[in-house]
């Protein structure tokens, strides 16, 4: 993100812009995914408008678990990132 301080102030909006719809994009996916899984998991009557009881539980157990393995991912996904940022900079000191 040091990167982002050099570009001139209208990239830097246009960049951030960009970046927000990006994550607008990601979390809409994230939440598409999420109702798809846990409603072909956990719904399967269609007698009431409502949902029944074990369905409820089902679906609810299912976006936790969900949530929280998305969140594990994304950790992870840092964790990886920062550990390559870090050979990355090791690398390049040792070549000077």
């Amino acid at each position: 993100m040091d990167a982002i301080q050099n570009l001139p102030p209208h990239q830097q909006k246009e960049f951030m812009e960009r970046l927000e719809q990006m994550q607008m994009k990601d979390s809409l996916t994230m939440y598409t995914s999420l109702v798809h899984r846990c409603f072909n998991t956990c719904v399967y009557s269609f007698r009431s408008k409502t949902l029944e009881k074990g369905e409820a539980s089902c679906v609810e157990n299912c976006a936790s678990r969900y949530v929280k393995a998305t969140q594990r991912v994304g950790l992870r996904f840092a964790e990886h990132q920062a550990m390559q940022q870090q050979r990355a900079a090791a690398a390049a000191s040792t070549t000077q």
